[in-house]
Parts: C-alpha cells; sequence; structure tokens
C-alpha cells in the first residue's frame, strides 16, 4: 500500500535500477505517516561512511505527540540495506555518475519501506521528448475508446 510517491523523480531522472530499503524512524514519525503527513518531493539520498541516509524528507509531526519528544520534522533518517547492495550502490554512484533518489514510501508486512531508485539525470530536451510521449499515449487511448463507441 503506498504511502508517498516522489512523481518529480520521474520526471527529472533516468530511473535504472530500484531496491527496497528498510528506514529507521521514531514513534511519532511512524504515526504521522500513518496519517499520511509525508512528503518526499524534495528528499534525496545520499551515502556517509558506508551508510545510505534520507534527507530533505519532510514528516509534519501531528498535534498530539507527546509532550517529551521534541519534534524534528527533517532530520537525517537512515537507510537499511544488506551490505552487498550498499557496496553495488557505492560503486555505482562514485563511478558511474548515478545518483540515488526515493521514488515511494510504502508498507511491506505492516512496516514502512521506502524504494530507491539508482538514476540518471534527464537534459531539458529528454524531459520534452517523454512529455510528448505521454501526451500521445493519452491521445491513443482517446481515439481508441471513440472508435469502439
Amino acid at each position: 500500500m503506498n504511502i508517498a510517491q516522489n512523481k518529480k523523480a520521474f520526471h527529472d531522472y533516468f530511473i535504472e535500477e530500484k531496491y527496497e530499503a528498510g528506514i529507521v524512524l521514531e514513534g511519532w514519525e511512524v504515526k504521522a505517516i500513518r496519517d499520511n503527513r509525508i512528503q518526499l518531493k524534495e528528499a534525496y539520498v545520499v551515502i556517509m561512511s558506508g551508510e545510505i541516509y534520507l534527507i530533505g524528507c519532510h514528516v509534519t509531526p501531528l498535534g498530539s505527540a507527546s509532550t517529551h519528544v521534541r519534534p524534528d520534522s527533517i532530520r537525517t533518517r537512515k537507510l537499511l540495506l544488506h551490505s552487498e547492495e550498499i557496496a553495488k550502490l557505492i560503486g555505482k554512484v562514485d563511478r558511474a555518475g548515478y545518483t540515488l533518489v526515493p521514488l515511494d514510501m510504502h508498507y511491506t508486512r505492516g512496516r514502512v519501506k521506502v524504494q530507491i531508485g539508482l538514476a540518471k539525470g534527464k537534459k531539458q530536451y529528454d524531459k520534452r521528448e517523454s512529455e510528448k510521449e505521454r501526451d500521445w499515449e493519452r491521445e491513443k487511448g482517446r481515439i481508441i475508446r471513440a472508435a469502439n463507441k
């Protein structure tokens, strides 16, 4: 079940590979995520000292959060992957010029997971081309529906 999507990532990048990662959350964050108070639009993924972190993901705290916790809505959150996957991603990001972007956040067996993509940036003409392609697919669907009536 999807919680949040980063549609802008598909517009700005060519997604080569996708990985599913766990995420380290605090209790108030889980409650806020269950209430759909999350935004991935400006988030990005970085590799620091052999670990992968999600930065810029905005989780709006609930008003009824506990009084002894000081919620930080844009804190850095650690992502959990197998060490082989992390090593592979480090190699691709360092050598091949790829970047890591969060694609969506979802539940898997009751746990919150983040899908990250190994991506290459699109140029402006690539973005226009993909937009034309999408418009043509939409128009083609309209034509087919009109012909079937």
